[in-house]
């Protein structure tokens, strides 16, 4: 039998991740048969897949006819109906993580964006989502705003697991990574066991092109639509030698010989908005040892159908991916600019999926009564 696809991709060494979770996909064993048959090996969640998940069929009846039944306001029944979910996915999950020695099987929930400015408030709400979901292969999602760094370090001291998410540059990831390693060093010295300590940065890809490609069409000479949908590949191509280069480090060395993981890469974002372009893109152009590409269904669909995996397509790339971004520069487009501007809209687009699912679960309540 021809191996498939999603097999040859694992094979080169990417874990893949659901972009997506429903108690319908839950309950109909669907993450069964995509662990079976497209070799997914985690699942990332966040509030506008949430709401989504909410707002169809009726798979969340009962559970909001009892939450209402017992008082829950909103935000009580919108924490237990997700922590339950993601507890009943990590179940499902556990066979991966024990194989993988914790590294996969991964279910990752998201603390409340409205505080993604609100180091105190972060941290305590992720402590209460690890400690409800109560599964070693959950993974709590922080934003990484630049109070999402000081949460980050807080929790990863504390021996929870963390997706870092919403990182669009370079120079906010190292700061990621240095949380990260901060996070376990205060680990080490309270006596916590390193190796159940596990993180994952999630680089955004599509986003940084679909902002740079609107800026490229408005520049309009020939160099400048040269460069159109080749920003994000070369600005996650780059954040893997960051990754390299940091945790190969004698400081991070000190930590892995006592026991510490990596936080690997993990490509987010990775549906391709633009027709004109493959929709495996950001797959096979964004294959190395050690990473996470967590794909919407339609893009994992697509990769198993007919991605060409050729092996590792990121090491090697980097001096060209530096000449991309210094051409972008070249022609008047802002690395920075546009950085800051994606980190700010992605923590706005949750607090507007986050208030949808709020509205969803108030009505869902409200008629069940």
């Amino acid at each position: 039998m021809t191996e498939t696809n999603t097999a040859q991709l694992s094979a080169a060494g990417v874990s893949i991740w659901l972009d997506d979770l429903s108690r319908e996909r839950i309950k109909s064993e669907g993450l069964q048969k995509l662990i079976a048959e497209r070799n997914v090996v985690g699942v990332t969640t966040n509030p506008t897949i949430f709401a989504s998940a909410l707002s169809k069929g009726e798979a969340y009846d009962e559970q909001v006819r009892e939450l209402a039944a017992a008082g829950k306001d909103v935000t009580a029944a919108v924490f237990e109906i997700t922590t339950d979910d993601v507890a009943n996915a990590s179940d499902i999950f556990r066979p991966v993580y024990d194989a993988s020695k914790g590294f996969d099987g991964r279910v990752s929930i998201e603390v409340e964006p409205g505080l993604a400015h609100d180091a105190a408030g972060t941290i305590s709400e992720a402590k209460a989502l690890w400690a409800k979901v109560d599964r070693p292969n959950a993974m709590i999602k922080i934003p990484a705003t630049i109070e999402g760094l000081e949460a980050i370090t807080a929790v990863i001291a504390e021996g929870i697991s963390v997706n870092v998410t919403l990182i669009f540059s370079l120079e906010r990831y190292r700061e990621v990574i240095n949380a990260y390693l901060t996070g376990l060093e205060k680990a080490k010295e309270a006596g916590r066991d390193l190796s159940t300590i596990h993180s994952v940065a999630s680089f955004f890809v599509s986003r940084v092109d679909t902002e740079i490609d609107k800026r490229l069409d408005a520049i309009g000479s020939d160099e400048a639509l040269s460069l159109k949908s080749k920003a994000g590949v070369a600005n996650a191509q780059l954040a893997y030698e960051v990754f390299e280069q940091s945790f190969d480090s004698e400081r991070a060395q000190v930590l892995l010989q006592a026991g510490a993981n990596k936080q690997r890469p993990l490509w987010a974002s990775t549906g391709v908005k633009s027709p004109e372009l493959p929709d495996t893109l950001y797959v096979t152009q964004l294959v190395a040892p050690g990473v996470v590409n967590t794909m919407p269904e339609k893009t994992l669909e697509a990769t198993f159908d007919h991605a060409e995996v050729t092996g590792d397509t990121i090491t090697g790339s980097y001096d060209e991916a530096n000449s991309i971004l210094d051409r972008l520069s070249a022609v008047g487009v802002s690395y920075d600019e546009v950085t800051a501007l994606l980190e700010k809209e992605g923590v706005e687009k949750f607090i507007v999926s986050w208030n949808e699912l709020l509205d969803t679960v108030t009505a869902a309540l409200e008629a069940a009564k």
